[in-house]
């Protein structure tokens, strides 16, 4: 098959990847397995500033297109892309794909891109990554875009690919408030995945270790962007709370409004890092004993799947959506509150014969149900039904 990924923003050092983690994974597993894969992106790096890979290149065996974007800092503000040629380079590219699949729903990418795929009859697949609701961010701002420009772009869709079943539910409820005049073809669940063999023998700890201070001490690890609604804050709180002395928290990731309140809570046991990528951030899985995410209106997180890849436990919240790891073994479950929170720190921290046996089935669980192999054999399923289907003619 020849397939289009239409996403955002698409870099190896983007500081805000947990969507690039799950296009480049997508992308890269649909490769190995004998597809014909481009990316079609923009050159955002950041809220404001540009990537400087080259505007078109080969990366792991994918074909990545960028459009160069008019105003980079417009990100910072109204989180939208202004891609320049962005409909030129679709338009050049479309002939030559079979299907086209659509990473997050409310973007301008979606706007230039999807009405030339309709016209030329390619099948449009969209994954929203935990995007759609409200509660996610930015509610007033996509309570307009829907007024906007929702149902027309909604209603082109063919597929719609959830990363779990409350996602997919979410969905069918927007489409519905749309109007459901055509309603997709079906609702899939994909979840995100990683490749095991990455997290197989992580290096890195011991360096990352003496880098930060650490010793020898238990480490909790958060990994992920510093919002409020990743509750980074409240971990902090619930780690104050837990009051394990000789435990240390890592607070890692790029600051979008948490870090004033981060440092209300200055404390010698909490290091931040900023964001950690590539190397950096196999190190800090490497030298974590515990990951823990307090997040609300997640998708299904890069950073809980790659955590249970390193064998690491972790604690999240309900918002996670990641109920496998309790079932498993592999983690706790506990509402985003200081104390039902420090109640799981101080369970894991000090228990290290504990951790030792959810770490082990952590890395059970991930092998088991969440690689990007086991995602593109679900995506290929989706893709060659969508294609028999479109052999009936074109919906405009």
């Amino acid at each position: 098959m020849r397939i289009l990924h239409l996403a955002p923003y698409y870099a190896p050092a983007y500081a805000f990847g947990g969507v690039v983690r799950s296009v480049e994974g997508m992308a890269r597993a649909l490769a190995r397995r004998g597809h014909a894969v481009t990316v079609l992106t923009t050159d955002a790096l950041s809220l404001d500033a540009r990537c400087d890979e080259p505007p078109d290149e080969w990366r792991d065996g994918v074909r990545v297109v960028r459009a160069p974007n008019l105003f980079p800092r417009l990100r910072r503000w109204a989180n939208l892309s202004t891609p320049n040629r962005m409909k030129r380079l679709a338009e050049s590219l479309l002939p030559q794909v079979d299907i086209v699949h659509c990473h997050e729903f409310r973007t301008v990418e979606n706007l230039l891109v999807t009405p030339a795929a309709r016209r030329l009859g390619r099948p449009l697949v969209l994954s929203p990554h935990g995007t759609l609701t409200y509660a996610t961010g930015r509610g007033t701002a996509k309570a307009l875009w829907d007024r906007l420009f929702g149902a027309a772009v909604a209603l082109r869709f063919d597929q719609i690919i959830g990363l779990t079943d409350a996602e997919v539910e979410e969905a069918r409820a927007l489409w519905s408030a749309f109007g459901g005049q055509r309603m997709p073809a079906g609702f899939s669940v994909v979840p995100n995945g990683i490749d095991p063999e990455e997290y197989a023998n992580l290096a890195g700890g011991a360096d990352f270790r003496a880098r930060w201070g650490l010793g020898d001490a238990p480490v909790c690890l958060f990994l992920g962007r510093l919002h409020p609604r990743k509750g980074a804050d409240v971990l902090a709180r619930a780690f104050l709370a837990a009051d394990v002395q000789e435990a240390r928290l890592v607070i890692a990731g790029p600051d979008e409004g948490a870090r004033p309140l981060l440092a209300a809570l200055a404390d010698p046991r909490i290091v931040l890092t900023g964001y950690l990528d590539g190397d950096d951030r196999l190190a800090a899985l490497a030298a974590a004993d515990v990951l823990a995410l307090p997040a609300v209106g997640e998708g299904l997180p890069m950073a809980a799947l790659e955590a249970l890849a390193a064998g690491l436990p972790v604690i999240l919240s309900p918002g996670c959506n990641l109920p496998e790891a309790a079932a498993a073994g592999a983690g706790l479950i506990v509402e985003p509150q200081p104390e039902p929170l420090a109640a799981a720190l101080r369970a894991l921290l000090t228990d290290p014969g504990r951790r030792a046996q959810m770490g082990a089935a952590a890395r059970a669980l991930a092998r088991a149900r969440f690689t990007w192999d086991a995602a593109a054999s679900r995506l290929e399923a989706v893709y060659a039904a969508l294609l028999t289907l479109n052999a009936a003619p074109a919906r405009a």
